[in-house]
């Protein structure tokens, strides 16, 4: 995943207010081996897509289970990576199986992130009765998990809120979206979202992404610098809206690319009630 845009709101005042309401964009090479968003297995607990890429298999880049995990994840771009590094798409599944607290799992995370190339990971626990509680870790940057206050929020391929002005652009759209997001039904709400995440205006110039891509980003810059990237081989393979009402109502919706092809795509909503 690429950018992602999110609002954070643990206790809203209206039962018609919703308590998450995060969009998000998966940037891949199209033809990395994946699947689709679905429950595992057939277990009906954990929800997300799968990375398939050979020594990789069951990573994924963003996921939430019926009991209020929820994790998404985005690589920090880094001019050179190591080959050799752990995956990090296991960072997210790890969490999602895990019996810790989404503080406690990204300490322990934390303690192990000289192991992986560069990223970013939000985890969450989403309970109805105790409130909700998100925490965020980023390995380029402090060394603890930053505990994340109700509001709105962008990550993209550098830290937390980092001004590229591509975040800035698509978290002002994801502003004007959720404004009126009572307003708006459901269906309309989440079309709205995936509207936002298929800009593919390109918010030039951008010393920042410059600055920290170096020589690997130039060549792709006019195409990198916009919410929805769009190159001949890699970019926005996949949109993914959640949504997170009052009393707990998820509505899970992917749209995603089908056979490396720009113009082929798939769309599936998945409704659910977390358990806590």
């Amino acid at each position: 995943m690429c950018i992602l845009f999110f609002k954070f709101d643990p206790r809203p005042v209206s039962k018609n207010a919703y308590r998450l309401i995060l969009a998000a964009n998966r940037d891949e090479f199209y033809h990395r081996p994946s699947k689709s968003a679905d429950f595992w297995d057939g277990s009906n607990e954990i929800l997300s897509g799968l990375d398939m890429e050979e020594g990789k298999e069951g990573g994924t880049w963003l996921g939430i289970s019926k009991k209020g995990k929820l994790a998404a994840l985005t690589n920090y771009m880094q001019p050179k990576i190591d080959k050799n590094a752990k995956g990090r798409g296991a960072l997210v599944t790890n969490f999602l199986t895990s019996d810790l607290d989404s503080y406690s799992y990204l300490k322990k995370v934390a303690l192990e992130g000289h192991l992986y190339n560069g990223f970013n990971l939000i985890a969450a626990d989403l309970n109805t009765t105790k409130g909700d509680v998100i925490w965020y870790y980023g390995n380029k940057g402090s060394p603890e998990p930053d505990f994340l206050n109700p509001g709105v929020y962008g990550l993209s391929n550098s830290l937390l809120d980092t001004p590229w002005k591509k975040l800035q652009y698509g978290k002002q759209l994801f502003t004007d979206v959720i404004r009126h997001s009572q307003e708006l039904v459901k269906e309309d709400l989440v079309q709205e979202l995936i509207k936002v995440m298929n800009n593919q205006d390109p918010q030039l110039p951008d010393p920042a992404i410059e600055d920290q891509g170096k020589d690997y980003i130039l060549p792709i810059l006019n195409k990198y610098a916009a919410v929805c990237v769009r190159c001949p081989d890699y970019g926005t393979r996949t949109n993914t809206v959640i949504l997170i009402d009052a009393v707990g109502h998820v509505t899970f919706t992917e749209r995603t690319m089908l056979n490396a092809d720009v113009d082929q795509w798939k769309t599936s909503t998945y409704q659910f009630k977390l358990q806590i």
